[in-house]
């Protein structure tokens, strides 16, 4: 086999696997949702939990063509939808998984939101990250990271609003999506959480997320540093 044919029969088969991972994450988050959907232990609060991956679904694959996402953001974003819709359907303060933790590790409360809001700045993190780094002038800015930070943190302020709001419109009945489970610092907690997935995900995933964005522009492997 040439040398050419070699490289050509290497290129489709990473082009394959380039799109056959979004498609099976969205297969695998849409099905999640739908699961999570039925009976559900209340339908609005589900549905106030899973509007972001009903919006946010059809969207990343209306503008797949324009604006492809790296390996890595896709990954995160799917982890990111999969906590959503878990949380939709037991409500956060009632998932098993928090009341595993909550038992063994001796907590007061169930932890499954406080895991959500960390994530709620991890995975937005990347996302900003890279939107801002091809669609703007911020690329190789030290700029770049703190305004990533702020945005997520704003984000996360965002949202604490959108409870607020939900709290005033519902009264008792937005107790299950507010999860504050008594703790009269939960909104702080939260924004806080938000910051420290924001941070953390910047220092983590940084280095590897420019050599996917290196990857993704020239169709290329890029060598670790």
């Amino acid at each position: 086999m040439s040398t050419s044919s070699s490289a050509s029969s290497a290129s489709s088969t990473r082009r394959r696997v380039r799109f056959s991972l979004p498609t099976a994450l969205v297969i695998t988050v849409t099905a999640a949702l739908l699961v999570s959907g039925v009976a559900p232990y209340d339908r609005a609060t589900w549905l106030m939990e899973t509007f972001w991956v009903i919006l946010g679904v059809p969207l990343a694959v209306l503008v797949w063509r324009r604006f492809p996402l790296t390996a890595l953001l896709c990954c995160l974003l799917a982890l990111h939808a999969l906590v959503l819709v878990l949380g939709g359907h037991y409500t956060y303060a009632r998932v098993p998984l928090g009341e595993w933790l909550q038992d063994g590790l001796g907590l007061a409360r169930n932890p499954y939101d406080r895991i959500g809001h960390f994530v709620q700045g991890f995975v937005p993190a990347i996302l900003v990250r890279e939107i801002l780094v091809r669609r703007s002038p911020l690329r190789g800015s030290r700029w770049l990271a703190p305004l990533v930070v702020c945005g997520c943190l704003a984000f996360s302020a965002f949202f604490e609003l959108i409870e607020w709001w939900a709290a005033l419109i519902g009264g008792s009945g937005a107790d299950d999506f507010l999860a504050t489970q008594g703790d009269v610092w939960d909104t702080q907690w939260d924004m806080f959480l938000a910051l420290s997935g924001a941070t953390s995900a910047l220092l983590l995933l940084g280095k590897p997320h420019d050599r996917q964005l290196a990857t993704l522009e020239t169709g290329r492997p890029i060598a670790a540093r």
